[in-house]
C-alpha cells in the first residue's frame, strides 16, 4: 500500500492587501500519495496556485498560511522557516511555472541555470554538475544538449525552455512534482510531447505529481485523482471517472458541459457559465457557486453545505445532494 506523501488538512491561505483580507484559500483538506498524479482544475481565481506555492512555501508579499497543517514528506511545512524550507526546495519537491520566459534568467546560460540547482542541493563539483545538466537535457528530449548548455533562453523555442524548466525542476529527482498549468503557453503538438515526458519520468524515478491546469483534457490522459476548486474551496473530489461520468456538483458539471466533445452527433453549443467569479474580498455566506448556480436554493447563498460522500473516494459539497438524501435518495454525510 502507497505511502502518503502530503496531507493538507484545513488549510487556510490569505493575502493581507490594503483592500482587506482576500481569503485566497478557505480550508482545504486531501491527501497524496506516493507514484499518484493528481488534477487541481478550476477556472482563474479558484485558488489552484495559491495551493501549489503553500506547498512550496512561495506565497507571495503578503500572503501567509493562517490555518491548518501542511505535512510533507515528514515536514510540517507551515511550521518551517526560510532556510530550511530551502533544503527541500528543488530538492524534495519542485515546481514547474506557468511561463518558462518568465521563470528563466535572461541573463545566464541554460547551463548555469541548471548547475546552480545542482549545486545548491548536493555535493557535485562544478564538473559534474555540468555533466548531470547535460545528461537531465537529453532525458527531457533536447538535441544537441551540449551546445544548448551554453545557449541563453530567448535563443530557445517555447517547447524548448519549457523542457528546460523540467530538467530544472527535475535535477535532484524530486520526490513531489508540481506542475502549474505547464503546457498553457504551448501548441497541442508540444503540449503532448511535455506530457508524455512528464508520464515517462513519473514511471522512471517513481515521482508524485500535482498537476494544475484548467485543461480538463489534460487532467484526463494524466490524472488518477481530481480536485475540483472554485473560490477557494473545494467543491468536489474523486476519481478520474467519479468526476467525467459522474460529477455531483453544479460547477463540475458546467466545466464539463463547456468542453467539445469529438462524438456529439447533434452538434450543440457549448453551453458557457453564466456570470463573474466571487469577489474574494467580500465571498458570500453561503456556497460560492451560489450566485452562478442554475439549480440555487435560498439555503445555498445562506450556508455552506457539508461534504456529502457518493462514494468512499468521491464526495462533494453541493445543497442539492442533501436535499436528495433527504428525500431519501443515495449519498450520506462524510
Amino acid at each position: 500500500m502507497s505511502k502518503v506523501l502530503l496531507d493538507m488538512k484545513n488549510v487556510r491561505v490569505s493575502f493581507f492587501t490594503p483592500a482587506g483580507e482576500v481569503k485566497a484559500v478557505n480550508d482545504i483538506s486531501f491527501q497524496l500519495k506516493e507514484g499518484d498524479v493528481l488534477g487541481i482544475v478550476g477556472e482563474s481565481g479558484s485558488g489552484k496556485s495559491v495551493t501549489a506555492y503553500s506547498i512550496m512555501g512561495l506565497l507571495a508579499t503578503g500572503g501567509r498560511v493562517v490555518g491548518g497543517t501542511i505535512d510533507f514528506n515528514g515536514h510540517r511545512i507551515n511550521e518551517m522557516t526560510e532556510k530550511e524550507l530551502r533544503k527541500i526546495r528543488g530538492n524534495e519537491v519542485s515546481i514547474i511555472f506557468q511561463d518558462p520566459m518568465t521563470s528563466l534568467n535572461p541573463v545566464y546560460t541554460i547551463g548555469n541555470q541548471i548547475c546552480e540547482v545542482i549545486i545548491q542541493h548536493t555535493d557535485k563539483t562544478r564538473k559534474e554538475a555540468m555533466e548531470r545538466a547535460e545528461e537531465l537535457l537529453s532525458l527531457v528530449g533536447i538535441n544537441e544538449p551540449k551546445k544548448r548548455l551554453k545557449q541563453y533562453p530567448h535563443e530557445l523555442s517555447g517547447g524548448m525552455r519549457q523542457r528546460v524548466m523540467i530538467a530544472i525542476a527535475l535535477a535532484c529527482e524530486p520526490k513531489l512534482l508540481i506542475a502549474d498549468e505547464p503546457t498553457t503557453a504551448l501548441d497541442v503538438t508540444i503540449q503532448a510531447q511535455i506530457l508524455e515526458l512528464m508520464n515517462d519520468l513519473k514511471e522512471k524515478i517513481g515521482m508524485s505529481i500535482i498537476m494544475i491546469t484548467h485543461d480538463l483534457g489534460v487532467v484526463a490522459s494524466m490524472c488518477q485523482k481530481i480536485v475540483v476548486m472554485y473560490a477557494g474551496k473545494i467543491v468536489e473530489y474523486g476519481s478520474v471517472d467519479d468526476i467525467f461520468y459522474n460529477p455531483q456538483h453544479e460547477y463540475t458539471k458546467g466545466l464539463l458541459r463547456s468542453i467539445p466533445k469529438l462524438d456529439d452527433k447533434e452538434h450543440k453549443k457549448l453551453v458557457p457559465i453564466e456570470g463573474s467569479p466571487v469577489d474574494m474580498l467580500n465571498p458570500p455566506a453561503g456556497c460560492p457557486f451560489a450566485p452562478r448556480c442554475e439549480s440555487c436554493m435560498k439555503i445555498c447563498l445562506r450556508e455552506m453545505p457539508e461534504y456529502t460522500a457518493i462514494s468512499d473516494d468521491h464526495y462533494s459539497a453541493c445543497w442539492l445532494l442533501q436535499k436528495k438524501e433527504f428525500e431519501g435518495g443515495s449519498g450520506k454525510n462524510e
